[in-house]
């Protein structure tokens, strides 16, 4: 998920051509004060007028403790964009108000309540704390992400490269997700110059259950790629573990080894999510 200053205007004519999955259209914390009318205008524009190919588009909002955060759900709402990320979630209690103003909107352009998906950010220990409940309360919640720079600030420590101090709260959250079954993303990598600290940190993401990364520079976008997608090596012994799961499945036999290794059930399905990544589809 690729960051793009809301009031940048060559990122985000140029957003498609990056190759990231997804792309953040940023009304918030990357917007100076005396920007966020612009940005908001030139996203609104933006959106409805550049073709950003297969990326979805999500839109990071202001509070709605904010003079902002209202007019930006008027302006962004109506476009239907893949998302709304909302920032400093910290009850589900408030995320279901903002469900209610933006359904509301909808109701008022006749728009259906099932496109957008709500994303809620994490950032702050309360938000930590109540995260369980807040990536449970409403069908729309699509996913939970870490905003780690304003957590660490929240907690009055220093994040360092190992991160450390937000590693419990980074298991936390993915555990919320897991458990409701909507998607994780882990925060922004901010040294851009630093390749292999990011691969480092994007390698431990993806073990503890994150389904996605943050960026904030396209050149980041290859790594993060790079250590999420299946390998090779990987895809071809996926395919033949659920192969010979549907042809030992038909047999009536549901546990089998293969190269003297056993197989079950939750082998087969991490083998089947591969080659749901990798797009590849194995007949019965």
């Amino acid at each position: 998920m690729l960051y793009i200053p809301g009031n940048n205007p060559a990122m985000l004519q140029q957003g498609g051509v990056y190759g990231a999955d997804s792309l953040l259209l940023d009304l918030e914390d990357a917007v100076a004060i005396n920007q966020k009318d612009a940005a908001r205008i030139l996203v609104k524009h933006l959106i409805t007028n550049i073709n950003y190919y297969d990326s979805e588009v999500c839109v990071r909002i202001n509070h709605l403790s904010t003079p902002f955060g209202k007019a930006d759900l008027e302006a962004i709402v109506p476009l239907q964009p893949h998302a709304i990320r909302y920032p400093k979630t910290e009850t589900a209690k408030e995320l279901l108000e903002l469900i209610d103003m933006i359904e509301e909107i909808e109701n008022r352009h006749n728009l259906a309540h099932n496109k957008m998906e709500i994303h809620a950010m994490i950032e702050t220990a309360m938000g930590v704390q109540n995260v369980f409940e807040i990536a449970g309360c409403h069908i729309r919640v699509g996913a939970i992400t870490i905003g780690g720079q304003d957590l660490t600030a929240d907690m009055n420590i220093i994040y360092t490269p190992d991160g450390a101090g937000i590693d419990f709260a980074r298991k936390r959250i993915v555990m919320a997700a897991k458990a409701h079954h909507i998607d994780v993303i882990d925060t922004v990598f901010v040294d851009i110059n630093d390749e292999e600290g990011l691969r480092r940190e994007t390698e431990y993401s993806k073990k503890i259950g994150f389904t996605g990364k943050a960026v904030i520079n396209p050149r980041q976008i290859d790594i993060i790629h790079e250590v999420y997608n299946p390998t090779e090596d990987e895809i071809r012994r996926a395919y033949r573990i659920v192969k010979e799961f549907y042809k030992n499945k038909e047999a009536g036999i549901g546990v089998f080894a293969i190269d003297g290794k056993m197989i079950d059930a939750p082998i087969v399905t991490r083998a089947q999510y591969v080659l749901e990544l990798a797009g590849v589809s194995v007949g019965e």
